[in-house]
């Protein structure tokens, strides 16, 4: 790409986008690492990117060396199934259960970087706010059928255990996005209790606390895909996050649901 004059590397564009997305700019903290930096929330200073160079054995690779990469954070539920994926490794430095490192190098898409980084600047947002101030109240979270069968489990009870998200607390709604080969958001619940203690632990998933969800609608009649999703720039559901207020709307349109027509969080996209 070029800028002013000047080809721009794929790490400098994706800096220039963080840059004008989230208005913050880089802080460059470590003279040993000076290629290094970090991005973070102006009011609570928590970091939500870092990005650098470093050598591909750094991160496990074979191959000699170096590369541009980036660290978000990104719900424990999905690390390990991200990692799977070419170009995704478990945090560098950071906690690899919430953290993960992405390469710059165009192996992994631009626009899935963009929004894992939407999912990890509203991770580590204050109290889970939009913009507009408000705390988040309506929520799309992901499930994967291939580790849980989340309609078998609604086929028997209208309320369900689910691991504890982000910064849910009863009376929020949660939309429930349900992973290939659905890809679609399939369910309409509310959060009827939160940080239930409970202990589990795999190879891809650690659960410390739980929530109880109530179904409150199945949506399979009109499936809400992903064509839908993208229209309102839902691009991925990796993570909790926000639902925007348009996707809510035309849902509610959809299925002729009052309720959700007139409840509707204004604010980005988190």
């Amino acid at each position: 790409m070029d800028y002013g004059g000047k080809q721009m590397t794929f790490r400098e564009k994706i800096q220039k986008k963080i840059e004008k997305k989230y208005g913050t700019a880089p802080e460059y903290l470590w003279k040993r690492s000076p290629s290094h930096a970090i991005y973070r929330h102006a009011d609570n200073r928590k970091w939500f990117a870092l990005i650098g160079t470093v050598s591909y054995h750094t991160i496990g690779m074979e191959q000699a060396g170096y590369v541009d990469i980036i660290n978000v954070r990104c719900d424990p539920d999905m690390a390990g199934i991200l990692w799977q994926q070419e170009g995704i490794f478990p945090g560098y430095h950071m906690n690899h259960r919430s953290w993960i490192t992405l390469l710059l190098d165009g192996t992994v898409p631009e626009q899935q970087i963009m929004s894992l980084l939407d999912e990890s600047f509203c991770s580590t947002d204050s109290a889970a706010k939009n913009r507009s101030g408000k705390r988040i109240t309506q929520w799309l979270i992901p499930a994967n059928p291939k580790f849980f069968d989340v309609d078998a489990a609604f086929d028997k009870e209208d309320i369900i255990i689910w691991k504890q998200s982000s910064n849910i607390q009863v009376g929020d709604t949660v939309y429930m996005y349900v992973a290939a080969p659905f890809s679609a958001i399939r369910y309409k619940c509310r959060a009827v209790e939160v940080n239930i203690p409970y202990a589990y632990q795999d190879d891809h998933l650690q659960i410390r606390n739980v929530m109880r969800i109530q179904k409150l609608m199945k949506y399979d009649q009109a499936p809400v895909g992903r064509d839908i999703l993208k229209e309102h720039v839902v691009l991925y559901v990796r993570g909790p996050r926000s639902i925007p207020a348009s996707l809510v709307h035309a849902i509610a349109v959809m299925y002729q649901d009052a309720d959700s027509a007139t409840r509707t969080d204004e604010g980005r996209k988190c």
